[in-house]
């Protein structure tokens, strides 16, 4: 059978969209490719100016620097992963146990409490750190990279317990009546039916409070105060207020890179599932 020729006016369209989707991907894309370029030109040639396109001569100083700067990259890589790690495993805990519990159970006050919860999401996170920083500075916690990954838990949750609630709503009862009907109990039915069908909505959560807790500056700045306890984002912090107001320009692009490349392979690799997650935990069932 011939396919049917398109009309001028739907190849109009098709023609606009791809344009606009190219142009798109080019602004997004070009801060990263230039902050790739600029830390691979030697110390000078970055910060010359007018800045030149593309590198004279491949150069790979910025990243021997970057490597011994201050108290060194793997200690402030470190920090990250470990801020990271605790705000990522709570967030991934206690919002799946949290959204399973509002989306099965009923009890007195649910809707009510469960409004709460949603309600901190329209409290400016900078407006809830004082009160925290007094709370854990009376605990002896005021320089703790623990503290700050349980700050940023908290701050994760109100959203993360929203889209697993939602997730485990878009999935049917029927299937877990069946499992308890077939023997199973609450438990296994939560471990062997629902946990792996929100599976998708799970990584999206993790994948959320790893970009945040990366990312997180304001919390860092005003927890931390040795440098042995710092961050990688108040690292390049650090470089960006150079010596009598100068600025090491590559030194500072090869922070950025390596800043961004944890996220990029993240995100490339579960993609899928977050794309899925958002997908589940927009409609309910």
């Amino acid at each position: 059978m011939a396919r049917k020729k398109a009309s001028p006016k739907s190849t109009a369209k098709t023609t606009a969209y791809h344009a606009s989707a190219i142009v798109m991907v080019i602004l997004f894309l070009f801060p990263l490719v230039w902050s790739v370029i600029n830390s691979l030109k030697t110390s000078a040639e970055a910060s010359a100016s007018p800045p030149t396109l593309l590198p004279q001569k491949l150069s790979m100083e910025n990243y021997v620097e970057l490597a011994t700067h201050g108290e060194g990259l793997g200690r402030y890589v470190g920090n990250s992963l470990l801020v990271c790690s605790i705000s990522v495993v709570l967030t991934v805990v206690i919002a799946t146990l949290g959204g399973y519990g509002f989306a099965r159970f009923k009890f007195p006050g649910k809707n009510m409490v469960f409004l709460t919860v949603i309600a901190v999401l329209m409290v400016p996170h900078a407006t809830l750190v004082l009160p925290l920083y007094l709370m854990f500075a009376r605990a002896g916690m005021q320089d703790s990279l623990v503290a700050v990954g349980l700050i940023l838990t908290v701050f994760q949750l109100p959203f993360s317990i929203f889209l697993m609630r939602n997730n485990f709503e878009s999935i049917p009862l029927e299937l877990e009546e069946a499992a308890l009907v077939d023997g199973c109990n609450p438990l296994k039915v939560f471990r062997r039916i629902s946990l792996p069908l929100v599976f998708p909505g799970m990584v999206t959560v993790a994948l959320f409070a790893f970009l945040v807790s990366w990312n997180e500056f304001l919390v860092p700045l005003l927890f931390l105060n040795k440098g042995s306890s710092f961050t990688l984002s108040l690292m390049l912090v650090n470089i960006r207020t150079g010596a009598y107001g100068s600025i090491d320009w590559g030194l500072l692009q090869a922070g950025t890179t390596v800043a961004i490349l944890p996220c990029l392979v993240l995100y490339l690799l579960l993609q899928r599932y977050y794309v899925g997650g958002l997908t589940e935990g927009s409609v309910r069932g």
